[in-house]
């Protein structure tokens, strides 16, 4: 009975210390999150200007005699984390078929009338082989579009430097340039 009686005081004593000795446990916890930001400018996937063509067809007198203007709506899309300028020029001093060859400065390129998200003040260009300002201190932001007019006015076209040429097609890159500021 006594070794019964000291087994029950045994366990009670256990019970009651233990209880009695319950440690606090955590209910918070925390981290640390870094966010780490770098400049980043860059004309996104998507932009038509990249791998597209633009195609003038001068078929008829009335082509020879007219403005003609061909519209590419996403032509550029922008992605910045500071505001910026576009720039534009020409591969080359001419459109070339063969040793055939037409001034690259018959083309202008400007903001066409619904000129997309991106803000800016836009400039018509008369291409050139030089870096010339298309967009000046454009807003920084996400995809910001800008759709593009490519106009060749009939005072190009039906002067000698398109009058005149050899029938053909005559091709020259256009390379657009995004810089932050």
């Amino acid at each position: 009975m006594k070794k019964q009686f000291a087994i029950a005081a045994l366990t009670i004593g256990a019970f009651v210390l233990g209880t009695n000795t319950i440690e606090a446990q955590n209910t918070t916890a925390t981290t640390t999150v870094n966010i780490t930001l770098n400049d980043v400018i860059s004309i996104d996937a998507g932009s038509t200007a990249i791998g597209n063509t633009v195609d003038f067809n001068y078929a008829t007198a009335a082509d020879y005699n007219s403005d003609q203007t061909i519209t590419k709506a996403n032509s550029l899309k922008v992605t910045s984390t500071k505001n910026f300028n576009v720039k534009v020029k020409a591969g080359g001093a001419n459109f070339m078929n063969g040793t055939n060859l037409i001034p690259v400065n018959v083309l202008t390129i400007k903001a066409s009338a619904a000129a997309g998200t991106m803000g800016g003040t836009k400039n018509a260009v008369v291409l050139s082989a030089a870096d010339q300002t298309l967009v000046t201190n454009a807003p920084l932001g996400s995809a910001l579009t800008l759709n593009l007019d490519y106009t060749i006015p009939a005072a190009k076209s039906s002067s000698s430097d398109i009058l005149g040429k050899p029938a053909g097609t005559y091709t020259q890159t256009v390379t657009y340039t995004a810089t932050a500021l």
